[in-house]
């Protein structure tokens, strides 16, 4: 008696193979193309996160260099500025400080660059004591060492922000006393009538944000 031979439908021939499952080969072309696709797709959105938080960086540099900048314009000019009868302009009959010794005076701090002498930045009483003033992260805080946090969060955590204080009567945005640039005062014994006070902000990225005013002498 001849074998029984079963006809199956094409359709279903197909539906047993699709059951079968990958080869090995299958599988790790799938692997190495899920791969691409993933980097791919990190590589684009990884740079638009980024960019998204250095706008609130800015602002924050901003709210920080215009609070610094306010307390130090409070200030005198200089420390010959300050008199028993109150502030005078110097250079009439007192000379202002020479471009030598601008930065903390004596009983005074500058927190981290200068030398500890047991005070903070609140005893600051003219602009040029800010000279060399360096605020890092828990570090930043107002003038009266109170710390900047919103709900116990530190506001600028991973920020920083220095500031120089220089003599610039000509208003170019270079240091009258170092004209080559090169980081050395030329004599230490220059006297003018206007200072400039630049504040530089650096975000947790490392970006730095500039920001100056110019104080006159009066």
């Amino acid at each position: 008696m001849p074998a029984k031979t079963t006809i199956y439908p094409a359709a279903f021939i197909k539906d047993q193979k699709a059951n079968q499952g990958f080869t090995l080969v299958e599988l790790i072309i799938g692997i190495v193309l899920f791969s691409v696709a993933l980097v791919t797709v990190v590589s684009v959105i990884m740079p638009q996160t980024r960019k998204a938080i250095d706008p609130i960086w800015q602002v924050r540099s901003v709210t920080l260099a215009q609070s610094i900048l306010t307390e130090i314009s409070s200030k005198a000019f200089d420390e010959a500025s300050i008199t028993s009868s109150g502030r005078k302009a110097c250079n009439d009959s007192v000379a202002c400080s020479a471009s030598g010794s601008l930065g903390a005076d004596v009983g005074e701090s500058r927190n981290t660059l200068g030398p500890d002498l047991g005070e903070t930045r609140s005893t600051f009483d003219d602009i040029d004591d800010y000279n060399g003033l360096r605020l890092i992260g828990g570090d930043i805080t107002n003038s009266s060492d109170a710390s900047l946090t919103a709900l116990t969060t530190d506001l600028f955590l991973g920020f920083e922000a220095q500031i120089t204080v220089f003599y610039d009567d000509n208003q170019d945005g270079i240091n009258d006393d170092d004209i080559d640039q090169d980081g050395t005062l030329d004599s230490g014994n220059v006297v003018g009538n206007r200072k400039l006070i630049k504040v530089s902000v650096f975000t947790p990225d490392g970006e730095e944000i500039p920001f100056a005013s110019y104080r006159s002498n009066f």
